[in-house]
């Protein structure tokens, strides 16, 4: 972050109460060598882990399923200026130990685009960043007084 940039960096905790206060992020990962970024609910696990539900079928849990991926929430009123993103990177894994998916079955997130077959992804938080807007902009985007 660059000096009076109008951002302030968020800390690791700061990113994680914003971002359960969201359903949508955005998952960032490689499709066919190339990046690839999908609109997806969530919910934030106990310890930060980012947690989604999609079809056992996916092509994504294919792309995803021991990657490392991105993952990356945001909140922007464009009326006023202000807003905050955080992104989560860390390792993705497909749930398969049965009780863990028994307990997410009935806490975590809800698909919505519910399928016959449904599993549980996680992301692990390795690394969180994230910044928030905390001023509009003055004339030409710089500060008069520096």
């Amino acid at each position: 972050m660059y000096f009076n940039d109008g951002f302030r960096e968020l800390q690791r905790q700061e990113c994680l109460q914003l971002l359960g206060t969201v359903p949508v992020g955005r998952i960032v990962h490689t499709r066919h060598a190339l990046p690839a970024v999908l609109p997806v609910n969530f919910c934030l696990d106990s310890d930060g882990a980012v947690l989604l539900r999609t079809s056992a079928a996916s092509e994504l849990v294919r792309a995803i399923d021991g990657a490392i991926v991105a993952f990356e929430a945001d909140e922007v009123d464009a009326a006023t200026h202000a807003g905050w993103s955080v992104v989560v990177t860390g390792s993705a894994s497909v749930i398969r130990d049965a009780a863990e998916h028994e307990r997410l079955a009935r806490s975590g997130p809800r698909s919505w685009v519910p399928s016959p077959q449904e599993v549980f992804v996680r992301i692990e938080p390795e690394l969180v960043t994230g910044r928030a807007l905390v001023g509009g902009r003055s004339l030409y985007g710089l500060d008069p007084t520096f």
